[in-house]
């Protein structure tokens, strides 16, 4: 995954790979975009995870999750099902 950041330090990812890693299609994806269904979130490091930050990506009951370092290369992601509180 390639992950990148512009001068504000706002974190910028591909749809293309966003679809791959929630085995979608670049439409697919899309549409879920338009209505909403995509949720992220971004986590800053502390104490000794201090300069890495945790992104996640929650589509429907899917998340992928990603640590990335000081220099923006990814060093673990997942990508597991979450279950529905009920």
């Amino acid at each position: 995954m390639n992950i990148e950041r512009d001068q504000n330090g706002d974190f910028f990812l591909e749809s293309a790979e966003i679809a791959e890693k929630f085995n979608l299609s670049l439409e697919s994806l899309r549409d879920f975009q338009q209505r909403k269904l995509v949720a992220s979130t971004i986590e800053r490091g502390e104490g000794e995870d201090a300069g890495s930050y945790r992104i996640s990506l929650r589509i429907g009951n899917r998340l992928w999750r990603a640590v990335v370092d000081a220099e923006d290369v990814v060093r673990r992601e997942t990508v597991s099902t979450v279950r529905h509180k009920i």
